[in-house]
């Protein structure tokens, strides 16, 4: 007796071993997609995550600089730079190298995409990211001196926006997550985009924004 073999039923589909591989890649691919995008929302540089340690790093940058404008001013009648007809924070900070500072990396805030400046280069013919009030005396112990970038170069009151609020320009070194504020006394306070106290500029002083 001859055994009839089992005849698929007409209008069942049995998937292929191809057709099973090419969905477990989908699946695949729609995961590594999903983990891709958490990574950025988690650890990209407009995360908060990331600023937070941007921000860590940037105030090891001012402390560094802090350095450098004490040794400046303990040289010049306790005067810290300033410049005649400045127009941007480069040409005052600039009076700092090489003298005060032989490396030019302290210059740029981390949490940016500013661009490394050239060493042996002078600081006045390119870009720091920072925001200098100008006419300080080494005398005042509390007052601003370097900051993360700002929104405009006016004084501002407690509560006046500072930093960027979205994460464009200006002032936003630090994405959306506000910046650092250098004090005459070498302390470093993080901020967030509306500033906790007043930041002022007397007549003699003057805030000047990085050229970019």
């Amino acid at each position: 007796m001859k055994t009839q073999s089992k005849r698929q039923p007409r209008g069942e589909f049995y998937p292929s071993s191809c057709t099973r591989n090419a969905f477990s890649l989908i699946e695949m691919l729609v995961t590594l997609a999903i983990i891709l995008i958490m990574f950025v929302l988690l650890w990209g540089r407009g995360s908060s995550n990331f600023q937070k340690q941007q921000k860590a790093a940037c105030q090891k940058n001012l402390h560094t600089l802090y350095l450098a404008l004490d040794l400046y001013a303990k040289e010049n009648k306790d005067l810290y730079p300033a410049k005649t007809g400045a127009t941007s924070s480069e040409l005052p900070l600039g009076l700092l190298v090489p003298r005060y500072t032989t490396t030019m990396a302290p210059f740029i805030c981390p949490g940016t995409k500013d661009s490394p400046l050239t060493e042996g280069r002078d600081l006045e013919s390119q870009a720091t990211s920072y925001a200098y009030y100008m006419g300080w005396k080494i005398a005042e112990t509390n007052a601003p001196i370097l900051s993360d970038r700002q929104i405009n170069t006016s004084a501002k009151d407690a509560k006046d926006q500072v930093f960027s609020m979205d994460g464009k320009k200006p002032g936003n070194n630090h994405h959306k997550f506000g910046g650092n504020v250098l004090f005459t006394s070498g302390e470093v306070e993080a901020m967030p985009n509306r500033t906790p106290l007043a930041l002022p500029t007397p007549p003699n002083i003057q805030l000047l924004n990085p050229r970019k």
